[in-house]
């Protein structure tokens, strides 16, 4: 292992650690309250109400979580290393655990708006599995759902995306969330290169490719969070 990917999969948990911290601090999955204006349905007059905004997506969570259990299907068969193992069991139980903390956690679940995360995520999930069936390395049962889980990947983070852009305001937590999780596929990118010439047989074409795919998804998010950090103000998306 590099010191490329190792970066890439800390930064990967402390993503991890710190959507678990907004959840088990707040006992909330939602966003900051903020002042909204909206038209009645039954009056042509402008109201307004205090409602949470910007939160975190259920959607993506769940595309996550069968990202882990799709990819690591070898967690039982094929030994690498100690640390490769507790890196899958940690990965698949934590996603699980936030799957399950805001369908079933009787605060939490109270917080999420499923009328707000609208993202028709079954459609990338058959695209992605027709795309495993046709672009693979070998075809094995465990290749092909590698691949399906590499696809998947590169592109859970979609109705995350979505549902920032909806409001345009990005509370903190939830920003470093997706910093951390956009830093980690820029190091993996890292990692690739580093094993591309370092490598004699280093064959991964289908990972470089989707995490190239991955990155480009967080550009705009990266540019109004750099925005933010520049002018001190709070991180906000054009809606």
């Amino acid at each position: 292992m590099n010191i490329f990917r190792f970066a890439g999969d800390m930064t990967h948990l402390m993503s991890i650690l710190i959507l678990l911290l907004k959840i088990y601090a707040t006992k909330s999955c939602a966003g900051e309250f903020s002042s909204l204006v909206y038209a009645s349905k039954t009056s042509s007059r402008k109201q307004s109400r205090i409602a949470l905004t910007i939160g975190i997506s259920l959607k993506t969570q769940e595309l996550y979580a069968l990202v882990f259990l799709t990819r690591y299907l070898d967690q039982f068969t094929d030994y690498v290393s100690l640390y490769n193992s507790v890196m899958k069991v940690v990965f698949i139980a934590s996603s699980l655990a936030i799957v399950w903390c805001m369908r079933r956690h009787p605060l939490v679940r109270k917080s999420y708006d499923k009328d707000l995360d609208t993202f028709r995520h079954q459609y990338v999930l058959l695209a992605c599995f027709v795309l495993a069936l046709l672009l693979h390395e070998i075809f094995t049962f465990q290749e092909v759902f590698w691949a399906f889980s590499i696809y998947l990947e590169a592109v859970a983070i979609l109705p995350q995306l979505v549902l920032l852009q909806r409001s345009g305001n990005v509370d903190n937590l939830t920003g470093q969330y997706v910093l951390f999780l956009g830093a980690y596929r820029g190091l993996y990118i890292i990692n690739w290169i580093y094993r591309y010439f370092t490598e004699d047989h280093f064959t991964r074409w289908i990972a470089c490719v989707s995490g190239l795919v991955q990155t480009a998804l967080y550009a705009d998010f990266f540019y109004y969070y750099y925005l933010s950090w520049k002018t001190n103000t709070k991180l906000k998306l054009p809606a």
